[in-house]
């Protein structure tokens, strides 16, 4: 039997907002706040212009339609089918040019198309899932040799309890309540080790601040919070 790695909870969360995923307004506010961050970081490291980019759990497409117009030929994955229609009409109506979605998990894609993306991104999408590893060995799987693999995550401690829950949810309101659960965040030391046991080598690290007062958000190299890794397929 296979059982796909999703949790239909989680699932149907992001569905019932998938209207909102462009509102700049919306729940979905910081993920456009921090959306500019998140691409240069990564198209620092491997140039986007060109490639073939896999953005694994990509909702809405935000992530997505910004790779894809840096010139990368980007194909944006997820579970979520609302997610992905609201993706698919926002690429039609922003005529993004370069960008594909297609409903389908990780590890599919995976047995489907090993060894074909020059990039792969999974962001923001590890903590839902009910296998995290699974999807970082599908990610590894994926990616060609010395290839890209970009992830980021919420690091579990009591510091990202207070603040990526407590005062994102309940205090600050800025995303859904029950948008995380705090047994699923992960260390950075926990998703190194799902990495070096796919073959995934570490490279970069950092961490991502926000300043509600403000709202500007800013790479720094704190990683008690929100983070970002950079791996390369061995």
């Amino acid at each position: 039997m296979n059982t796909v790695n999703a949790d239909p909870a989680e699932l149907a969360k992001f569905s019932e907002l998938a209207h909102r995923w462009w509102d700049t307004e919306s729940e979905f506010r910081p993920l456009h706040q921090i959306n500019p961050l998140r691409l240069n970081w990564i198209d620092g490291l491997a140039p986007l212009a060109g490639k073939r980019v896999l953005d694994i759990g990509c909702g809405g497409g935000i992530l997505s339609d910004s790779m894809a117009r840096k010139g990368a030929e980007v194909t944006g994955i997820d579970l979520a089918a609302k997610a992905l229609r609201v993706a698919q009409l926002h690429a039609l109506e922003a005529s993004t040019t370069g960008v594909t979605y297609r409903e389908i998990s990780a590890e599919a894609m995976a047995e489907e198309q090993p060894a074909s993306f020059d990039v792969v991104t999974c962001m923001e999408m590890l903590e839902h899932v009910p296998d995290p590893a699974s999807v970082v060995k599908a990610c590894a799987q994926l990616v060609k040799p010395d290839g890209w693999v970009f992830f980021s995550t919420i690091n579990r401690n009591a510091k990202a309890f207070l603040m990526a829950i407590v005062g994102a949810e309940y205090v600050l309101q800025m995303i859904p309540r029950g948008t995380h659960e705090y047994a699923k965040l992960i260390k950075p030391s926990e998703l190194a080790s799902y990495c070096r046991s796919a073959g995934l080598e570490l490279g970069l690290t950092r961490g991502l601040e926000h300043n509600p007062l403000t709202q500007r958000y800013w790479l720094s190299d704190d990683t008690s919070v929100n983070y970002m890794i950079s791996t390369r397929k061995l």
